[in-house]
């Protein structure tokens, strides 16, 4: 498996390493549940060096990229983020991403688990043409800061300045004597940001974060906690609320696609048809009262009859109840519409919700 410039940090701190997209993972130090609160009432810290990051440069980086994302790059200002999907000609989605505008140049930052699959397909449609692509995945590390003591902890390493970044941008500071790339980001629904630097440097970066938020209540985070706080965001995530054979509408991403942009994009004509014509599944949030957990791809019924299936489901550490989201036919996505789920050969009845079932206060 592959390891992050942390990894010897994570082992030597007990950390529960696992196998996650190629990649041996921190799952959790203490406990999923003290983690995910830590994130939520002070801040967390999670390595995510896992997550690929590419660099395009050259004249024909931008017409690339155009033709390749769902979202319009022309649109972007230097120092904007955005996310977008790549698509198929099918209009199945490969991988969902966040976009950077550079000042000569242009950076994604894609799933761990799609990282391959992306090089070979950018790769494909590159050749001829004034692009250069760099992997920069093992060569730099990720650090997210995550939860309402972000800007303080990042004022006590010299960086205040990141407090003034609107979301979704980035900027070039450095942090403890470190220079890093620090995008106000996240996968938590808590504020937040997240932190590349040189691989070489991630390790003091880590400690220097760790050391400074001890006095905020800081909690080192493994993706255990990161997956339950994406999941009461209301977050989806590759493999389950999205993959090759789900387009972006259908998965309720539709603010990730700019149909209208002046250069055509792969999977373009296949989204406009479903625009217009739409799938008859959406999805949704579900939450239960019983104590019992829905879990990936457990079936969602309707009067005894299968209608649909579980994404993502979890037992919400910050509800205090089990909830889930999943797909069902649009027939039965209005809130308040009881569903049940089969969990363990029970049906157990589910209401349909709003989405997110969390959001953090203003």
């Amino acid at each position: 498996m592959l390891q992050t410039a942390l990894h010897s940090w994570h082992a030597a701190r007990g950390a529960k390493l696992v196998d996650f997209a190629g990649w041996h993972m921190p799952v959790l130090y203490t406990s999923l549940v003290e983690e995910h609160q830590a994130v939520r009432q002070r801040v967390g810290l999670f390595d995510v060096s896992h997550m690929g990051r590419l660099r395009f440069t050259g004249s024909d980086a931008e017409n690339f990229l155009q033709e390749l994302l769902t979202t319009d790059c022309a649109q972007l200002a230097v120092g904007d983020v955005k996310y977008s999907l790549v698509c198929q000609e099918s209009g199945g989605i490969l991988d969902d991403v966040l976009l950077y505008r550079r000042e000569q140049e242009w950076a994604l930052v894609v799933n761990a688990s799609n990282r391959e699959k992306l090089l070979e397909w950018f790769e494909t449609h590159r050749r001829g043409r004034d692009i250069g692509l760099i992997d920069e995945t093992t060569t730099t590390g990720m650090i997210a800061v995550q939860g309402p003591q972000s800007v303080a902890l990042m004022t006590a390493l010299g960086a205040s300045s990141v407090a003034s970044l609107k979301y979704y941008t980035f900027t070039e500071v450095v942090v403890g004597n470190i220079p890093c790339v620090v995008s106000r980001t996240g996968y938590t629904g808590e504020d937040g940001f997240e932190l590349t630097c040189p691989a070489t440097q991630a390790t003091w970066l880590w400690e220097q974060l760790m050391a400074a938020g001890a006095a905020l209540g800081i909690a080192p985070c493994g993706l255990g906690a990161r997956d339950t706080l994406r999941l009461e965001a209301a977050m989806p995530l590759y493999g389950h609320e999205m993959d090759e054979t789900m387009d972006p509408f259908t998965a309720g991403l539709a603010f990730g696609v700019r149909l209208k942009k002046t250069m055509p994009f792969i999977g373009r004509a296949a989204l406009e048809a479903v625009k217009a014509v739409p799938t008859t599944r959406r999805r949704v949030g579900l939450k239960l009262s019983g104590k019992r957990i829905p879990r990936e791809k457990m079936t969602i019924l309707s009067n005894g009859v299968s209608v649909g299936y579980v994404s993502s489901g979890t037992q919400s550490p910050t509800l205090g109840y089990p909830l889930a989201m999943g797909y069902v036919p649009a027939e039965l996505a209005s809130p308040g519409t009881i569903v049940q789920i089969e969990i363990r050969g029970s049906a157990e009845p589910a209401e349909v919700c709003p989405l997110p079932f969390y959001r953090r206060p203003s």
